[in-house]
């Protein structure tokens, strides 16, 4: 079965629309969240999760997280933004693109969500280098996304 997106009708092509429009508002506004955190550079990844108690420099003071706190954040977003590709790909799937292209812009965000929150477990067990993977493969993850929402956004209205 070969669904697409051009060929829905106009209100179900608004309600995706809509859907999408939402999900990448709440994307960013979880971007914004890690920039005001110091995640956009790799110390700053580094001393969200492991403190910064002994930098005399420091403007904030931050603490090591603790293991529950660490099960938590790992936990809620593996699940949430599981859930955000899943539909973003399901979406995806619908469009003109080719399915070598599908395939990658619907697996490669896994594959960086594994990467991006067991780099944080790891730079959180104290392997210092995995805060270079986290920032790679978030940065990878984003840039899918965003070429996803581009192209479900383009076949949604585009006309067959």
């Amino acid at each position: 079965m070969n669904l697409d997106l051009r060929q829905f009708p106009k209100s179900l092509k608004i309600f995706i629309g809509s859907f999408l429009i939402i999900l990448n508002i709440g994307y960013f506004t979880g971007l914004g969240f890690v920039a005001q955190t110091g995640g956009t550079y790799p110390d700053g990844i580094e001393e969200n999760y492991n403190g910064n108690e002994t930098a005399e420099e420091a403007m904030l003071l931050k603490f090591k997280k603790s293991e529950r706190e660490m099960l938590t954040i790992i936990h809620t977003h593996i699940l949430s933004i599981g859930f955000i590709f899943a539909f973003l790909g399901v979406m995806v799937w619908m469009t003109t693109l080719t399915d070598r292209w599908k395939l990658l812009l619907t697996v490669e965000p896994f594959l960086s969500l594994i990467l991006t929150f067991g780099g944080i477990y790891m730079l959180w067990s104290g392997w210092s280098a995995f805060k270079y993977v986290v920032m790679f493969s978030g940065g990878l993850m984003t840039l899918t996304f965003c070429i996803s929402s581009w192209v479900v956004f383009r076949n949604l209205f585009t006309v067959k």
